[in-house]
Order: structure tokens, then sequence, then C-alpha cells
């Protein structure tokens, strides 16, 4: 293995899972909960009034837009109390929300890549979003699992890694980023100092308009796997 790499961390949303699909049912659910709980309430709710509400709260409170716990909650309690409504209700619906949130279906590659990486670096996990990974049953993989909302900082800030790699006592460039997003994940990561992995599931081009400065390029988790025993 590369003598400078000592540990990995790993993205989340459409890296051990595709978000889309868990975002829409977490949506549908909490709708449902509305309806069947607070029907005059449900009769103006949609996901995407919710979204601009969400939206227009970043603007305001830049400083917390990468709290997405926050944001959601926020924007939820704003439209409850403007429909005229007990703003206590917006907790209720987030834990259902939330509760399907991390009701996730992994990639094939994830478990097994988890274990064979497990066995040689110590593993984290940074995600911009609220997935807990605890909560999935991934956790015991992880000697970390952190997200911008407790940094204080999203990616592609170079304190989130950094954030990181001093939690598991490492050095930035001895942090093995693993992403799907050029931007975010692999930009991000080498702007820190760190090494980066994308993760290019769906054989999409790289964009044109940033330079491909990843270390590994693979289409799944096995393939870094076996990657890096090759350079080893």
């Amino acid at each position: 293995m590369p003598a400078e790499v000592r540990a990995l961390c790993f993205d989340l949303d459409d890296t051990f899972w595709a978000v889309r699909p868990v975002l829409v049912r977490a949506e549908q659910r909490m709708s449902d909960f509305l309806q069947g709980r607070h029907p005059e309430l449900a009769r103006g709710y949609s996901s995407d009034a919710l979204f601009e509400w969400r939206r227009a709260l970043a603007a305001e409170v830049p400083a917390r837009a990468h709290d997405m716990t926050w944001l959601r909650t926020e924007a939820l309690r704003r439209w409850i109390v403007a429909q005229g409504h007990d703003p206590k209700i917006a907790d209720h619906a987030f834990e259902v929300f939330i509760a399907a949130r991390n009701e996730v279906e992994l990639y094939p590659d994830v478990l097994p890549a988890l274990r064979a990486l497990g066995a040689r670096y110590r593993l984290a996990t940074l995600s911009n979003g609220n997935a807990d990974v605890h909560r999935i049953g991934l956790g015991a993989h992880f000697s970390l699992c952190t997200n911008a909302e407790r940094i204080g900082a999203p990616k592609p800030q170079a304190a989130a890694f950094h954030h990181v790699a001093h939690e598991l006592g490492v050095e930035a460039h001895e942090l093995l980023y693993v992403g799907d997003d050029p931007l975010l994940d692999v930009e991000g990561a080498r702007a820190a100092g760190c090494r980066a992995a994308w993760l290019n599931r769906a054989a999409r081009a790289w964009p044109a308009e940033l330079e491909c400065r990843a270390d590994f390029v693979v289409s799944d988790l096995v393939e870094l796997v076996a990657q890096l025993s090759d350079r080893g």
C-alpha cells in the first residue's frame, strides 16, 4: 500500500447508497405523517414549497446553511407557524423524516470493501448531509463519523478535511478521501492537501471546468481496494 496513506475517509450519499430515492421516500413519509395527524396542515404542504423555505432560510442565515438538520427543522417550523399551527409539530415531523433518511440500501460493494480496507487503514466518514452511520448500522467500521453540522464547516472547505485528519491523528497528505462529487470531494480534498479518490459509479465525464487531480478513479469500492493493493 502507498506508504503515505494511513487513513481513508468516505462521503456517504451516492458513495455508499443512492440518495435520491432515500430523500423522496423520506419526504413522502413526512407528508403521510402530516396527512394522518394534521390533515388541515397537510393540505398546503409540498416538498417543493418546503425546499423554497429552506433556500430562503439558507440565504438569510448563511452561517448555518451547512447544518441540514437545523435547516430542515427551522424551515419546517417557520412554514408551520405561517400556516397558523403549533411549531412543535415540526419536531415530530422531522423525526419521521430522519428515520426514513436513515433507511438506505447499500451498494453491494460497500460492505466487502469496508471489511478489506478496515483491516489495513483507519476509516472515517465525512458528509455534508445528516445521515447517521450508527443508526444505519455501519458505525462499527469507523474510527470517526462526522459531518458539516458537527464540524461547523462543509466540504469543500479545507477545515472539514483538516478536522478529520486531526481527529484521526494523521497528516493531511496521509488521508485519502473517497467520494462521488468532483468539486466537493475530489477538488476539496486535494485543495486541503489530502489524497482523493473519485468514485465514478455512473461512468460520468469529469467536468471540463475542473482539472482532474484524483489519485484514484474507480467505478466501485472493490476496485479501490484492488488499486490500493496494487500500489502496496
